[in-house]
């Protein structure tokens, strides 16, 4: 079950948001990285405001790996949850100052994984720090995208 939780009438402010990228910043403290020592986190909020995490988990086959985004979303898939409202999604070597941490948006993979389960308007926040981020909507970020609605009769 969701460590995390907002609000069930949420709306996104500031703190909502700290709150978010502070969760993905505790599921990258959790990443397998062995090979690229490249750590990601990523945290989930649904409709319902669970909040769901994940980290990469890396694989000496190195196509084997799992990207935190997609992690992140199969625990939410795996407590019935399947209306995704927003990511924060962070990601950095360790020992990187953090006015030198780059910005790790979600792959094209990860990004079509997560079109599955929302309408385009989701937000994606990626993050440096939780006052250091970037804030974008999906829809932006996978322009026409590929969906459940292209295969409705």
């Amino acid at each position: 079950m969701s460590e995390y939780r907002i609000s069930r009438n949420f709306e996104l402010g500031e703190t909502e948001v700290q709150s978010l990228i502070r969760a993905a910043i505790a599921a990258r403290d959790k990443a397998y990285a062995p090979y690229s020592k490249f750590k990601v986190g990523a945290a989930i909020l649904c409709s319902d405001g669970r909040v769901f995490c994940g980290c990469n988990v890396e694989n000496a086959a190195y196509g084997a790996g799992i990207c935190a985004e997609r992690g992140a979303g199969m625990q939410a898939l795996a407590e019935g949850a399947r209306d995704f409202s927003a990511i924060a999604v962070v990601g950095w070597r360790d020992g990187i100052e953090e006015q030198e941490r780059g910005l790790s948006y979600p792959c094209g993979i990860c990004r079509q994984f997560l079109n599955e389960f929302t309408d385009g308007r989701m937000r994606v926040f990626v993050a440096r720090s939780t006052t250091d981020y970037e804030e974008n909507d999906l829809a932006n970020l996978l322009p026409h995208s590929f969906g459940p609605q292209n295969l409705d009769d």
